[in-house]
C-alpha cells in the first residue's frame, strides 16, 4: 500500500471521537453554548465523560466555576446553529437568541438543556486533576433526556477546518454487549 506523509496540524480530524455536541453552561444568571468535538466516554455506569473545554472559550470559566453542564446531541438540521455557535463567542453573543435556540430546564443542574437537540445529558464534573494543564474535565452524567419521535437521529461529525461528515447507515455485528 503506498503511504504519504500526513500533517500532524490534521490528526485529530483522523481520531475524531464522536458528535459534535452543543455544551451549556449557567453562570451569574447568563446562559451560553460552546460547539465541542473533543469528549470521550471514559465509563459505562454510571456514564463519565471526557471533555476538553479551552480556556480561551467563555464557557470555561462557567464550567470551573459551577462544575455543571449539559452535553446537548444535535442532529445535522441543526448545523447551521451548530457552526454559529462554535464562529462566536458567549461574550460577546446571546447564542440561544442568535441561533433560535431554545433553552429549557433541566432537572439536576441548572445549565439549559437545548430544546431543538436530539438528546440532552445533565453532567456535574468530578474530577478537575487535569484542567489547568489540558482543560479536561471528567464529567458525569447525572440525568439523560432523548426525544424518542426521532428515529436514526444523523449526528454531525467534525473532520476539522469546516468539514463535518454526518453519521449515516447503521449496521448490526455480533457483540456480546448488552
Amino acid at each position: 500500500m503506498p503511504r504519504k506523509s500526513f500533517p500532524l496540524a490534521k490528526v485529530y480530524g483522523l481520531l475524531e471521537t464522536g458528535p459534535v455536541v452543543l455544551l451549556t453552561t449557567a453562570h451569574k444568571g447568563k446562559f451560553d453554548i460552546m460547539a465541542q468535538s473533543w469528549h470521550t466516554m471514559l465509563e459505562f455506569e454510571p456514564p463519565q465523560i471526557a471533555s476538553v473545554v479551552s480556556n480561551r472559550n467563555a464557557s470555561f470559566d462557567s464550567l470551573k466555576a459551577t462544575r455543571e453542564c449539559v452535553i446537548a446531541i444535535p442532529t445535522v438540521e441543526l448545523s447551521a446553529a451548530v457552526v454559529g455557535c462554535g464562529n462566536t463567542s458567549g461574550r460577546q453573543v446571546d447564542k440561544f437568541a442568535a441561533f433560535g435556540l431554545t433553552a429549557a430546564a433541566g432537572a439536576c443542574v441548572a445549565a439549559p438543556l437545548i430544546e431543538e437537540c436530539y438528546a440532552n445529558l445533565e453532567c456535574r464534573v468530578i474530577d478537575t486533576r487535569m484542567v489547568n494543564r489540558y482543560g479536561l474535565f471528567v464529567l458525569e452524567v447525572v440525568k439523560a433526556w432523548i426525544d424518542p419521535a426521532r428515529q436514526d437521529p444523523r449526528t454531525l461529525h467534525h473532520r476539522g477546518r469546516g468539514a463535518f461528515m454526518v453519521a449515516g447507515e447503521t449496521i448490526k455485528l455480533a457483540s456480546r454487549m448488552k
